[in-house]
């Protein structure tokens, strides 16, 4: 492993005026031994640390840089929106001007609400679930993460599985009560629990492509399940699309399974790198949401005029050069590498992508739920990856969280990051 000095020294202040010197546990290296990276700064693929060390970037902030870092069209955009203000307090045309491209972009969606972060975005879209039912009922799957909300922090996922914490201290029992778990991808289990208590639930929230757990791809009878019964008994379907959504295709994954939520989360993506997040759906259900409705809800950097402005130039970034065939070939290429060179070093492992978002997963079978995803090699996950960091690959720092592409990346890095993984697989060879 490379000494890091400046990094680590700058660890070393952090930790003493932040709790583990970081701003959120995703951030740590926990699961995978040392300390972090702190990084000086990003351009198109890659990251600079402060040690003058660059890296090939599949991180991407978790998600959000799909153009890469800094891309001029953002960065023009910011720059417009930040010397006219910072913040108001008060409406202004940007917001309707992205509200009106999220509306574009999902059909699903018919009425859309900002707010400023992922977690709040599925807090609040909980919350009008319930309103709108008169139900107090919710139903998540194991290894799903939406966010650190009380209610949902049960069997969570990302940076809850990487610490071993499936829910928190704090979180008092009855935040809980009204919560059932099950797990991704079980059929007989959703069925059962409708046909059980379905005048009862409110709400199924999930992540139509779970990112949280690593990458896992529901089935389609899973998917179909989860859309017959809700409609069936009356509930609100919740597609978390924070991760996959202006990803896996413009209009998310719904787009790409053909499908309609009832309500839907979007973020990362949506505010081209700054902090943004919405929940958006049927108009019915929107009209709710005061001052339209009684459900409150209300935060005052919501519809943020910079970040607004950052997520407007992204999507039309997205319109104008679509750049989802591209990273399909990209992603293909990377996949079928790595499960080749998995192989050739005879170390256990699968390579579980769709589109842009890929895990290699150390295990013997392929991973379909938080169950199968826990049975992975951590161990020698944290081994691989800082064999990669080493080689200049800078890899999510946990089994359990999806990689992500950029458009800003070539062929060529595909083969700078095969040669790389094949060197680090032989290097963990027993």
């Amino acid at each position: 492993m490379r000494e890091r000095p400046r990094s680590a020294a700058a660890f070393a202040r952090a930790q003493r005026s932040i709790p583990g010197g970081v701003n959120s546990p995703a951030r740590a290296f926990g699961a995978v031994g040392g300390q972090p990276l702190f990084i000086a700064r990003g351009d198109g693929p890659y990251l600079y640390d402060l040690d003058g060390q660059r890296y090939l970037d599949y991180v991407g902030s978790w998600g959000p840089l799909i153009l890469g870092h800094c891309h001029p069209a953002v960065v023009e955009a910011v720059t417009v929106a930040l010397h006219n203000g910072s913040t108001f307090g008060a409406p202004c045309e940007l917001e309707t001007e992205l509200a009106e491209m999220v509306v574009a972009a999902f059909p699903s969606i018919e009425m859309v609400r900002f707010v400023s972060s992922g977690t709040e975005a599925a807090m609040s879209a909980i919350r009008l679930a319930r309103g709108f039912t008169g139900r107090s009922t919710i139903i998540k799957f194991a290894g799903c993460y939406h966010g650190h909300v009380d209610a949902l922090l049960v069997a969570a996922g990302s940076s809850a599985t990487t610490h071993g914490v499936p829910s928190s201290p704090g979180v008092p029992a009855g935040c809980t009560q009204d919560t059932l778990v099950l797990e991704y991808n079980d059929c007989q289990a959703l069925r059962d629990v409708f046909r059980q208590r379905g005048d009862e639930i409110a709400a199924v929230i999930v992540e139509p492509v779970a990112g949280n757990m690593g990458l896992v791809e529901p089935t389609a009878e899973f998917r179909q399940e989860l859309r017959r019964l809700t409609l069936h008994y009356g509930a609100v379907l919740i597609y978390d699309e924070v991760m996959t959504g202006f990803r896996l295709a413009y209009g998310g994954a719904q787009e790409l399974y053909d499908e309609a939520a009832d309500l839907t989360i979007l973020g990362k993506i949506l505010g081209g790198g700054f902090p943004v997040g919405a929940y958006g759906g049927r108009r019915d259900i929107m009209r709710q949401v005061m001052p339209a409705g009684p459900v409150f809800q209300a935060g005052t950097l919501s519809g943020n005029p910079v970040a607004m402005a950052a997520g407007i130039a992204t999507l039309r970034q997205l319109q104008l050069h679509p750049p989802y065939r591209y990273l399909e070939t990209l992603g293909r290429e990377l996949q079928h590498g790595l499960q080749r060179a998995l192989d050739a070093a005879h170390i256990p492992g699968h390579v579980q992508r769709v589109g842009s978002m890929w895990t290699l997963f150390f295990t013997h079978q392929p991973v379909t739920n938080y169950t199968t995803a826990r049975q992975a090699d951590t161990q020698r996950f944290a081994r691989f990856f800082w064999e990669m960091m080493d080689r200049g690959i800078y890899l999510p720092c946990s089994q359990f969280e999806a990689a992500f592409l950029s458009a800003a990346m070539t062929p060529e890095h595909i083969h700078q990051t095969l040669d790389a993984a094949q060197q680090a697989l032989q290097a963990l060879r027993p």
